[in-house]
């Protein structure tokens, strides 16, 4: 298990801090159960939370000799894709023999006497985590810039080369057909969540069924790939640890990379999407969007044709998520006030799509 000199996801500009009310939990029964399971811990753990996170939660338990990752759904979420413990446990599992990069699993709970769901814990995993601001002290040249986004890259493609039936994976998606799929329930989550101060989007997602491509390949993905979810070795900056894996299944690589690329913000970018900036991609050295685009597909064969269609995509499937995390802050779901102002992102995004479909002529 890892040390406690390990940094954790407060590298940066998030912070951990006391557990929010609504998500506090019975300490004292998880620690009970936890040594009937591991071996080692000693103590009471100091329990804080991760301010980051709008979907499932994180908490950092603390043991004099080990400290441990927490990760549960929120308070009163059944089980889903993103939601599903078991199956999150399970990708990190069998993922890790074949991507090393992957955190180290300990234990799942199944038993809702414990916290009134299901969770798991993992090892914390020792690094930086760089964000919207570098850490204080910290610069980065060109040179160091430009190989911190070849490496976001090269990473990418590395798990989208893993062997699905090696890994024992083959179950974890529903194999040919993802992008009709993504584009139909990405479309079906945002008019479910849609609230009267967001747009319909109904220019955005006729264009994407109208353009949707055929899967170019069926791969394992992270779907939540940005540098705030890659924990890097300070010095070197290599990668060290990926985290955030609720999202991971079988599907089109392509859309895992028009995903990632939503988060990414360049210095040439307008105000907006600079203002909301999650991670140092601005930098200068940094990869354009247009160079990542061609360094991965150099370096995993796979085609770009069609470009536009995993952007657009990308950008509204950013957008949905906004939407239904202030889904639940607007209907009292949540009071974090992290969440009060993810409307206008969703309008931003709503306008952003169609700028892109308007400059691609289609």
């Amino acid at each position: 298990m890892s040390g406690n000199t390990a940094n954790d996801k407060s590298a940066g500009a998030e912070r951990r801090g006391a557990v929010r009310a609504e998500d506090a939990f019975d300490v004292a029964r998880v620690d009970a159960w936890l040594k009937e399971r591991l071996d080692g811990l000693a103590g009471t753990p100091e329990v804080t939370q991760f301010s980051g996170g709008a979907s499932n939660l994180t908490y950092l338990l603390r043991y004099p000799d080990a400290d441990l990752v927490l990760r549960r759904p929120p308070v009163g979420r059944k089980a889903s894709s993103a939601h599903d413990m078991a199956r999150e446990y399970d990708v990190q599992r069998k993922l890790k023999p074949v991507f090393p990069h992957v955190p180290t699993v300990r234990a799942l709970c199944r038993d809702p006497e414990v916290i009134g769901g299901d969770f798991y814990v993992m090892d914390r995993v020792p690094g930086l985590i760089l964000r919207g601001r570098l850490p204080e002290g910290m610069t980065l040249d060109r040179a160091r810039a430009r190989a911190l986004s070849e490496t976001f890259v090269d990473t990418l493609a590395d798990l989208h080369g893993v062997d699905v039936a090696a890994a024992g994976l083959t179950d974890l998606g529903k194999g040919e057909g993802y992008v009709r799929r993504q584009v139909e329930g990405w479309t079906r989550r945002y008019a479910q969540a849609r609230t009267r101060n967001t747009p319909s989007f109904a220019k955005v997602t006729a264009w994407l069924a109208d353009n949707r491509p055929d899967d170019v390949a069926t791969r394992v993905i992270h779907n939540d790939w940005r540098l705030d979810n890659i924990v890097l070795d300070r010095d070197s900056l290599r990668v060290v640890g990926v985290l955030d894996w609720e999202m991971a299944t079988l599907g089109d690589p392509l859309m895992d990379l028009g995903g990632a690329l939503a988060y990414w913000v360049q210095a040439d970018d307008d105000r907006v999407a600079r203002a909301t900036r999650r991670q140092p991609s601005h930098l200068p050295g940094m990869l354009t969007r247009a160079e990542i685009v061609e360094r991965y597909c150099d370096r995993t064969g796979l085609p770009a044709d069609n470009w536009t269609f995993y952007e657009v995509f990308g950008l509204f499937r950013l957008a949905v998520i906004a939407q239904q995390i202030y889904y639940r802050y607007h209907h009292g779901q949540t009071r974090n006030p992290a969440f009060r102002n993810l409307w206008l992102a969703v309008n931003y995004l709503n306008w952003r799509c169609r700028r892109v479909i308007a400059r691609a002529g289609r």
